[in-house]
């Protein structure tokens, strides 16, 4: 800032006063400083360097100089940008860090300024009357100390403003009285006690250990605290095991004894994720906080560590939607995540990227970073690129506050501010608990093989706890034989809750079907098989006919699409003949009309990959968009249909989570390709596939995954059904693969008129949606239900072929049967569900038609894919088939139409061999 020495204030104030009119009048470098200048005014929040706040009216003053004007309103903008960097934020000194550009200490330097200088800045700054030095050391306390604040990233001013206002005013120190000390103190004493407990009793067994990090137990209950007071109802949380059973315990009050049945092995028929280890485990209950009801849910999570933070979003979204009617103030979603993690797992970039997406959004996110400062055995250097583990959050403008661990008023401090920030801009925000580990990755592994450094240091220092009690038993607050005190008795408690567990007694917990789940119930392969009524009512389908095709009043449809929907509704109507997109779109309106929430997500799925849904319509001169299909809707049921970010693991687990927390909604997750669901297939394996097995958790999402070989090459073709197959076990999941409209139609409202909720994986068409053959009639709508096996062809007395398959190439099949004059003699059996798979009827079919001389398995996909194997292990011993199709592939298709072609033609003359 030298260069001022030379200007007149006269020459000054012209330029001020341009840049006031237009900051683009003035040279790049003028523009930059008047910026920094009105930075400097507190009450009115400095905008951000590369900006311009027309609402920010400084005006130079004569003392002190303008070149020691603009050296304050510098240091204070450094301040606020870097001081985090000189922050007191670890409890170790030997802790790792990543530095990728050593920090210029003359940031914070002052040249040629007097500090008893009375600081004099525009606009009634905040910093006015103070000395200069005194300007420093609260700079200083403020950015410095045991809290590191990063948000001048943040575009908004009103943000910045707020949190220069809020972290300025108090000097970012805590304010708590003597009351609000000693529950801090009891929470620690908690934390830390439930821990040493565990060690002392359970020796050796795997827990996660807080113990290190327990200054998240008093941040959590203070956040509790606020959203209560702030008339929130619900907080759904997810988190990786680190810390897990101290959350249950001492945060969502699951009873001491109910963690020790489990560490003694006891099971109940009733407990809650009896297929699991304990550290993997949800609950929910119902907390009071100074007569504020809160009912909390911690979501079960496997090992994958972040895979949770979608699902958590989307239990979150479901409850805002179908109980708060949209209000985001009432369900505050809480993610609790490990440095390692945060920065290392793909899904914590997707997720937040979902943060504020119109389909997505819950209103803003609290995030925790339990940050051990080392990963299993990895040090930061090893495991990132960035300076800190939660430098992503930048990327979606959310403020960060870095905050010591062993300095517990600073955590909940930070915890107080950050729910503050949430309920006023309904946004993200990261608290990192810079802390340690007190074991290894587990109570069992040895850190010094990797750490030595880190441990040894470890072993000198102080718990949060015991260092907390100090500060308070030296101030006063209360005294050491009251600490000592309060620390017994919890001991004593937890002495009490495992005596009945050593005597065998294992408590019990809550059942897995209530609240909105209240009335279903579990379900067998069996109860999937059987058959219901899902016919829609003539009324219905007229209803929905109309609605669906127009006319649309004030409204420009694509000339395009306006002839296409005139041709559909004429077809239907005229010639009895409705399409795939039809019948979807008869399932999506009478579940509305029949009172029931709908949602589909997905990569363009409002038009559809192969534009055959049009699901919602664009005027063609305002681009207004309307969804016919909501003038369906019932005072109960809501429709949203969303084009998804380009995601699919993140997207998929946000909407197997909205289907937890709402079981009387279709929820619908679209693949743009069924190849694609491998990307979310953490989610398929460790959730969707597994959970009831696991965690007792039941789902109906749906998955629509485009399959079919049509020469399309290796990522167009397969959505991997032989992986879904073997997955199938117990119930746990319905793979169905229909191949006409009225089937799809039923199968989609089977899914919510049974009692009971299954995942539902369907392998939807692609040519199919087109195909002049691929039609059903009124009558397969307004009559019947959905079929698990469908026969057609030839009568039992003339078949002499039997062939078994699946979806498209049925098709292909009927096509070569017609050509070649073998329909009359050839007997096709559609398996529409595969599994669970209806052996009865197939028995039945073997029975009725024994004199044909030719059973065939025939398939498009190649031989080690497929269905094939999954048909094999099902009815091997007993119906013999004879395979047909592709040879096997490491590669799902070939990539040359030629190729396939000649592969397709191949199998169907085998076929009819």
């Amino acid at each position: 800032m030298s260069y001022l020495s030379s200007v007149s204030p006269e020459y000054l104030e012209e330029l001020r006063a341009l840049y006031q009119e237009d900051p683009n009048a003035v040279p790049l470098t003028w523009r930059l400083f008047f910026d920094g200048m009105e930075f400097g005014q507190t009450d009115q929040e400095i905008p951000y360097a590369n900006g311009h706040d027309s609402q920010a009216q400084a005006n130079l003053t004569s003392s002190p100089s303008a070149n020691g004007e603009a050296q304050l309103l510098q240091l204070i903008q450094n301040y606020r940008q870097y001081g985090h960097h000189k922050a007191q934020l670890s409890p170790l000194q030997s802790a790792a860090t990543v530095e990728l550009n050593p920090l210029d200490q003359s940031l914070f330097q002052l040249k040629g300024v007097d500090n008893k200088t009375t600081v004099q800045l525009a606009n009634k700054s905040f910093f006015n009357g103070l000395k200069v030095q005194e300007l420093e050391n609260h700079l200083k306390k403020t950015y410095c100390s045991f809290i590191g604040a990063e948000y001048m990233h943040i575009e908004n001013p009103e943000i910045r403003q707020w949190f220069s206002g809020n972290l300025e005013k108090n000097q970012a120190q805590p304010q708590h009285s003597p009351e609000e000390k000693k529950q801090i103190l009891q929470t620690l004493t908690q934390a830390e006690g439930f821990e040493s407990f565990v060690q002392k009793n359970y020796t050796g067994q795997k827990r996660f250990s807080l113990e290190g990090g327990e200054s998240l137990i008093p941040a959590l209950q203070s956040t509790l605290h606020s959203f209560a007071s702030q008339e929130g109802q619900e907080v759904v949380i997810g988190m990786a095991h680190r810390g897990r059973l101290n959350v249950l315990t001492n945060i969502m009050k699951k009873p001491y004894g109910a963690v020790f049945a489990e560490f003694e092995g006891l099971k109940n028929e009733r407990n809650n994720g009896g297929g699991d280890v304990k550290y993997h485990l949800g609950f929910s209950s119902d907390i009071e906080y100074k007569g504020k009801k809160l009912h909390l849910s911690l979501a079960f999570n496997p090992s994958h560590l972040e895979a949770v933070n979608p699902v958590v979003e989307g239990m979150t979204r479901a409850k805002q939607v179908r109980v708060y009617e949209g209000d985001y103030n009432k369900v505050l979603p809480i993610l609790i995540h490990g440095d390692a993690a945060v920065i290392g797992q793909g899904v914590v970039v997707e997720t937040m990227n979902m943060a504020y997406v119109e389909g997505y959004k819950t209103g803003g996110t609290i995030h925790f970073v339990i940050n051990n400062q080392v990963g299993f055995t990895t040090s930061p250097p090893e495991s990132r690129s960035s300076v800190y583990c939660t430098d992503f959050a930048k990327g979606i403008q959310a403020p960060i506050l870095h905050v010591n661990g062993n300095k517990p008023e600073y955590v909940v401090f930070a915890a107080q501010l950050a729910a503050e920030f949430r309920a006023k801009f309904g946004r993200d925000i990261f608290i990192d608990i810079l802390c340690y580990r007190k074991y290894g990755h587990n109570e069992g592994d040895e850190p010094r093989f990797t750490q030595p450094l880190m441990y040894n240091e470890m072993s000198k220092i102080k718990s949060p706890k015991a260092t907390y009690s100090e500060e308070l038993t030296q101030s006063g607050v209360l005294t050491d034989d009251e600490a000592k005190q309060m620390s017994q008795n919890f001991h004593d408690h937890l002495d009490s809750e495992l005596a009945p567990i050593k005597e065998g007694k294992s408590p019990d917990v809550l059942k897995p079907y209530k609240g909105l789940w209240e009335g279903f119930k579990p379900a067998t392969e069996k109860d999937m098989i059987e058959t219901i009524n899902t016919s829609l009512s003539e009324s219905q389908f007229h209803e929905i006919i109309e609605t669906i095709h127009g006319p649309f009043e004030n409204f420009n449809l694509l000339p395009k699409l306006q002839k296409m929907l005139q041709n559909r509704k004429d077809l239907v109507l005229k010639e009895d003949i409705v399409d795939w997109a039809v019948g979807e779109q008869l399932a999506f309106g009478s579940i509305l009309n029949d009172g029931f929430n709908l949602r589909l997500s997905g990569q363009d799925s409002r038009r559809g990959t192969f534009s055959h849904r049009h699901l919602v319509y664009t005027d063609a001169e305002s681009a207004e968009k309307i969804i016919p299909l909501q003038k369906l809707q019932k005072s109960n049921s809501v429709l949203g249909a969303w084009n998804s970010p380009l995601s699919e693991y993140a997207v998929m687990g946000f909407d197997y989570g909205f289907s937890l927390s709402d079981p009387k909604a279709l929820v619908l997750w679209e693949g743009q390709f069924g190849d694609f669901a491998n990307g979310a297939q953490i989610v398929i394996d460790q959730f969707i596939a597994a959970s009831e097995n696991k965690w007792s958790r039941v789902s109906g999402i749906t998955l629509l995954l485009p399959h079919g070989y049509e020469g399309q090459g290796p990522e167009h073709s397969s959505a991997r059904l032989e992986r879904f197959l073997q997955l199938c076990a117990e119930g746990n999941i319905q793979v169905a693969y229909p191949t006409t409209p009225a089937q799809y139609c039923h199968v989609l409202r089977r899914q919510l008129l049974r009692p009971f909720r299954k995942p539902l994986i369907i392998m939807s068409p692609k040519s199919p949606l087109r195909m002049p053959e691929v039609v059903s009639r009124k009558k397969d709508f307004t009559e019947g239900h959905f079929e698990n096996i469908l026969i057609s062809g030839a009568a039992p007395a003339q078949s002499e072929k039997v062939i078994f398959c699946t979806g498209k190439v049925y098709w292909d099949l009927l096509k070569a049967a017609q050509k070649l004059g073998r329909d009359k003699t050839t007997t096709f059996v559609r398996l529409e569900q595969i599994y669970p798979l209806d052996v009865e009827k197939i028995k039945k079919i073997q029975s009725q038609y024994s004199k044909a001389k030719d059973w065939v398995w025939c398939q498009e996909e190649p031989k080690n894919m497929g269905a094939w194997s999954f048909l094999l292990f099902q009815t091997g011993d007993w119906l013999k088939l004879r395979f047909v199709g592709r040879k096997p592939s490491p590669s799902v298709a070939t990539g040359s139409p030629k190729i396939h072609a000649k592969e397709l033609e191949d199998l169907i003359s085998e076929a009819f061999s």
